[in-house]
């Protein structure tokens, strides 16, 4: 019996070491981690149960039966971040260059099937040299089974990529179906074509990092949510992630101790409005003090930064919020942030999370580049996405709400459940000036007249009690009592419930 077991201490051993102590002195030469430090670093201290030690691959071409690696270039398994359960896989590098076989795309879709089964997150370390050539449509098989748990789990289970080295070609698209990406600055890149192809193809000359590196994906493609420095900041982020969002759909989102009083006042926010209604103010600073314990998880804070997506706590309960940032572009509404704000708002439905919106909107970006991207349709995006949402939606107009921006921002006619606004907010169909120039264009050479006709617009319009008469605002609120109105309204909606109409799935506009 001894012998048996230090057999399998020994197997154990080996299949822990994966590519060997020199591909290992390699990886951490370039300053990255192996998938088995990874994996400890992600999970609570000795939770991890690993699967599929031992499996191999079944390849005989190429001389690949003299290389059998136990394994196979993937770990996976589960354990738990503080204290809840998350499915796990993480590529080893080492063995192989990560590279996907069918037996390593198996290991995949089989925690894949058992998160969705069992009602769990999962979350996949990426970092793969891509398909492994030797065994051509197999592997391609692989990564189809796996691009299909994808699709499976979406709105099912939270899905979180970490890219943490190469992911190419057809790697890049099981990341691009889950919820969130993250990439770690330098270490990792993704592209569907290599700088290689790139320049035989179409001659331009690019690096891997200017082509797919962090700063490339979270600034510009808006593939990732956000880069962080190391793989330790990177699976830190993770943990932090995991601790807003719930298990799955069948659970509401994970409730937490809360220190910060909700009647909480704030009297610096009766400030926070310039004066000049076209100065610019920072919206964060807002999300900021209504939060619990000035706690913010910022998604996509690189890109489209005219809208702020991310996640507070209020009473210890998770809400997403989306806001308006005045710091740039004045808030306007563009393509960027309506798909931003649009895909944040979905995955908030899908997982059952409470969703607050912040409102300083003068309107949609105006230009030809707008319109000819399709600005239509992005910003149908953010409209179709608010109103098929049926989770509890509060919304608090700080300023501006002009125009079709205001509707598209979780107005009442959006079915939002319960709209603010602060005195200082103007809903209107436009600005004053805009206002003024069309309703009066045959006094437009009379600059009195044309300014006494604006201050009688502002003076009628600029304001939310037009609204407010009409109903469409349920309560003009002090800007100091925001965080114990909104807390208020979360509460009250607590058992709020939704019918309706069947269909197979609707028809976003995409």
């Amino acid at each position: 019996m001894q012998h048996i077991l230090q057999e399998l201490e020994a197997r154990r051993a080996a299949a822990r070491l994966g590519g060997g102590e020199r591909r290992i002195d390699a990886q951490h030469a370039k300053g990255k981690l192996t998938a088995r430090e990874r994996i400890e670093a992600l999970l609570d201290e000795d939770s991890f149960e690993e699967f599929d030690m031992f499996v191999t691959h079944r390849c005989t071409d190429f001389g690949m039966e003299a290389t059998r690696p136990p394994g196979d270039g993937v770990v996976t398994g589960w354990g738990t971040v503080n204290g809840r359960q998350v499915y796990v896989f993480a590529q080893d590098f080492t063995v192989l260059g990560g590279s996907v076989s069918a037996t390593h795309a198996g290991k995949i879709c089989k925690i894949m099937d058992m998160a969705i089964q069992n009602g769990a997150p999962v979350i996949g370390l990426n970092d793969s040299g891509g398909a492994r050539i030797q065994e051509g449509v197999d592997s391609l098989a692989g990564y189809g089974e796996v691009f299909q748990r994808n699709i499976m789990a979406s709105g099912v289970v939270p899905q979180i990529s970490v890219i943490m080295g190469p992911c190419a070609g057809g790697a890049v698209y099981s990341p691009a179906m889950t919820d969130f990406i993250f990439m770690v600055r330098e270490s990792s890149y993704m592209f569907v074509t290599g700088p290689d192809v790139v320049r035989t193809v179409t001659n331009e000359v690019v690096t891997a990092e200017e082509l797919g590196g962090a700063q490339t994906h979270t600034s510009k493609s808006s593939v990732a949510d956000a880069a962080f420095e190391d793989d330790i900041e990177a699976l830190a982020e993770v943990r932090r992630l995991i601790d807003f969002l719930p298990l799955s759909n069948r659970e509401k989102p994970p409730v937490r101790p809360f220190f910060d009083d909700p009647g909480r006042i704030e009297p610096s926010l009766d400030t926070l409005i310039p004066a000049n209604p076209n100065a610019p103010y920072d919206m964060k600073e807002l999300i900021l003090k209504i939060a619990d314990e000035g706690d913010f998880y910022e998604i996509q804070e690189a890109f489209a930064r005219n809208i702020v997506t991310g996640f507070i706590r209020l009473e210890g309960s998770t809400v997403g919020v989306v806001a308006n940032q005045p710091m740039v572009l004045a808030g306007c509404l563009d393509i960027d942030s309506a798909r931003k704000a649009a895909r944040f708002v979905r995955f908030c439905d899908a997982f059952d999370i409470p969703i607050l919106t912040l409102v300083d909107v003068p309107g949609f970006l105006p230009g030809t580049g707008q319109e000819y991207g399709g600005v239509i349709k992005h910003g149908a995006k953010l409209l179709f996405a608010y109103g098929e949402a049926t989770v509890p939606k509060v919304t608090v107009i700080t300023r501006k709400a002009y125009g079709g921006a205001y509707v598209v921002m979780a107005s009442k006619h959006l079915r939002g459940d319960i709209s603010y606004a602060w005195p200082t907010s103007e809903v209107a169909v436009m600005g004053a000036k805009g206002a003024v120039e069309i309703l009066y264009r045959s006094e437009a050479g009379d600059a009195d007249r044309i300014a006494a006709r604006t201050q009688d617009y502002e003076d009628r319009f600029a304001n939310p009690f037009v609204a407010a008469e009409r109903g469409f605002i349920d309560e003009v609120i002090q800007p100091r009592s925001t965080r114990r109105r909104v807390c208020r309204a979360f509460a009250s909606l607590r058992n709020k419930t939704v019918k309706r109409p069947w269909k197979k799935h609707d028809n976003i506009p995409l």
